[in-house]
């Protein structure tokens, strides 16, 4: 069975449209002229389980429980199950969806399996973004990743923005990158993962995929929400798409950040994402430069590890926020930062030894106060944006 919370806020009366979510959502009503099918359509029927009223809001949660059956054990179907047309009747939100564990797909590599490939296991990872987002060659990319690499990066990923644009095409971006990534491992045995943003209409987006790993991508970035949650599950589901899938949260604010319409955060980048075969998840941290809720954070981060797949704090991290994301997330997480590495002072190879060295310290719980930080890459990081 599949649960699912929605909350109404005050004046709305809850048990009636919990009812009306329940059926109409489901079976629909129907008359004398289908008794014989009567046993048929009550199993797939809707149940209103519980209403309850928040103490702290007047809100009242409605679950309701729906039957596995009326879905096609993926997110599309789901979505347009759990609330379809139903979410332009008026004020409501899902707050939560409680799936069986075997629904949908879980990631292929996912925290152990990006470990394992980068071959580094007791630490948070360090990942970087391409940065100007637009307008940069391939050979600049590769220039960009060169220096960043060799100061110990161990991921980068293409801009959101950026699709395969005749100004620096998504395979000769990759080709760039790649002679980088090959040099790197030959020279220090470390391996980068590049995920490389793929795009395009979906009766080609699964081919290109597919060409990008063949021509050497070890890494994909998919934009869920803007390209489906179906593109999602076809590319976890492809064996020729045998490498890691980072999704970014582009879009989301439309679902998710009004107080008593659509779909909380935390179901829409935590759960579904979990259950549609990410590998590592983008969502922003809410200390970062985006306003977010602490509360759906922590959803997001227990719902994506209890599936193996890897968090990814995000928008606005920098080496003075590392103290914090750590006590969060201790080291399984992945530290994303785009302009928090490339507006460094000191350039981009320096922004990335200011994660490693706040690494470091938070290891050995030294200060970040100014004072207590000697001239280096961290301090010129903290000087610039400052501590948490």
């Amino acid at each position: 069975m599949i649960e699912v919370d929605y909350r109404f806020p005050p004046g709305v009366d809850a048990q009636k449209q919990a009812k009306v979510i329940a059926v109409g959502q489901t079976v629909g009503t129907w008359d004398a002229r289908f008794a014989h099918r009567q046993a048929s359509l009550r199993e797939h029927l809707g149940e209103v389980i519980r209403v309850e009223t928040e103490n702290n809001t007047g809100c009242n949660i409605a679950t309701i429980r729906f039957p596995q059956t009326n879905v096609e054990n993926d997110i599309s179907s789901l979505l347009t199950m759990i609330f379809g047309k139903y979410s332009m009747a008026g004020a409501a939100k899902v707050v939560a969806v409680r799936l069986p564990q075997d629904y949908g797909l879980s990631p292929k590599l996912g925290i152990i399996g990006i470990r394992k490939k980068l071959a580094v296991f007791n630490r948070p990872l360090v990942m970087a973004i391409f940065k100007p987002a637009l307008g940069l060659s391939p050979e600049d990319h590769a220039a960009i990743l060169k220096e960043v690499a060799y100061a110990g990066l161990d991921i980068i990923k293409d801009d959101e923005i950026l699709g395969d644009l005749d100004i620096a095409p998504t395979l000769e971006r990759l080709r760039a990158c790649r002679q980088v990534i090959d040099e790197v491992k030959q020279k220090t045995g470390r391996t980068i993962l590049y995920a490389v943003n793929v795009t395009g209409s979906a009766d080609k987006l699964l081919e290109k995929a597919r060409l990008l790993v063949r021509e050497g991508a070890n890494a994909l970035l998919l934009n869920v929400l803007p390209y489906g949650f179906s593109v999602l599950q076809a590319l976890a589901a492809d064996a020729d798409v045998n490498v890691p899938i980072f999704t970014h949260p582009a879009l989301a604010g439309a679902f998710c950040a009004a107080p008593e319409h659509g779909i909380a955060y935390s179901v829409i980048l935590g759960t579904f994402m979990a259950h549609g075969g990410a590998d590592a998840v983008l969502y922003p941290a809410h200390y970062g430069s985006l306003p977010f809720d602490a509360v759906e954070e922590v959803k997001i981060k227990d719902s994506l590890r209890s599936r193996n797949v890897f968090p990814v704090p995000s928008a606005g991290i920098h080496p003075g926020i590392v103290p914090k994301t750590i006590g969060d997330y201790g080291n399984n997480v992945i530290l994303n930062a785009g302009t928090g590495i490339m507006d460094h002072p000191d350039g981009a190879a320096a922004g990335v030894r200011a994660f490693f060295e706040a690494l470091e310290r938070v290891e050995k719980g030294e200060s970040f106060e100014l004072e207590s930080l000697a001239n280096g890459a961290l301090k010129a990081a903290v000087e610039k944006w400052g501590k948490k």
